[in-house]
């Protein structure tokens, strides 16, 4: 809870998965992907309750061994290929409407630490805002970014008139690292979407903003934790 209001957690986690079969659940640094999440969910000192929404049996047993909170199984409708990623969230919310606040938090970011949960709540709710995502610097300038054109010749994506060929004169852009999302759980209800149209961004380091996807960010990813395990 944060000035007076309730905060609920909510981490989806979809049993079917193209890339890489059961990844929520694979081991990552000697324990279940989505207990990474779970575990610096625990230590929040604002989130109220912490909750697995998945159709996926196995994946609702880790996760409460774990400690999460798993109210019920995700109908199969709402599991699919093509089930825009919002909807689970909506669907759990209509179970808890005594919480004010909702939070995002895909196990696919395990890098995450507990400070970039509750700062971004801070913000959110402090600047009574109605969304605020955590976002990291991009890579790659995109003023270095070409497309190829139907004639098969590199054109800039974005037109410049005067090319930065120092990254320092580069424009400096964030991206979405999908680590964590705040909203009022109104407006997320009204607006379908933890991007809305004034939304606060919280920046993170790049090296806690891993989104595990492949084989390939698993084994980057257990790079990375030999430092912190």
């Amino acid at each position: 809870m944060i000035n007076g209001k309730k905060v609920l957690a909510i981490i989806p986690a979809r049993g079917g998965s193209k890339g890489v079969k059961k990844k929520n659940i694979r081991l990552l640094g000697g324990k279940p992907l989505i207990a990474w999440t779970i575990e610096v969910a625990k230590k929040s000192i604002y989130l109220d309750k912490i909750m697995v929404t998945t159709d996926d049996e196995e994946i609702m047993k880790v996760s409460e061994e774990w400690g999460a909170d798993v109210p019920f199984k995700r109908p199969a409708s709402l599991a699919q290929d093509d089930t825009p990623g919002i909807e689970p969230i909506l669907h759990a919310i209509d179970y808890f409407p005594e919480y004010e606040y909702i939070v995002l938090l895909q196990p696919t970011s395990p890098l995450r630490k507990v400070i970039d949960i509750d700062n971004a709540i801070e913000i959110c709710v402090k600047n009574n805002l109605n969304s605020c995502v955590s976002v990291t610097k991009s890579g790659t300038p995109p003023d270095w970014i070409y497309k190829i054109d139907n004639n098969g010749y590199l054109t800039p994506l974005f037109i410049e008139n005067d090319f930065p060929y120092q990254r320092q004169k580069a424009s400096v852009t964030y991206e979405l690292n999908g680590a964590v999302y705040v909203s009022k759980a109104e407006s997320l209800k009204e607006t379908k979407s933890f991007l809305q149209e004034l939304t606060f961004p919280y920046v993170m380091p790049g090296e806690r903003s891993v989104d595990i996807d492949t084989i390939e960010d698993f084994m980057y990813c257990e790079y990375l934790l030999k430092d912190r395990i």
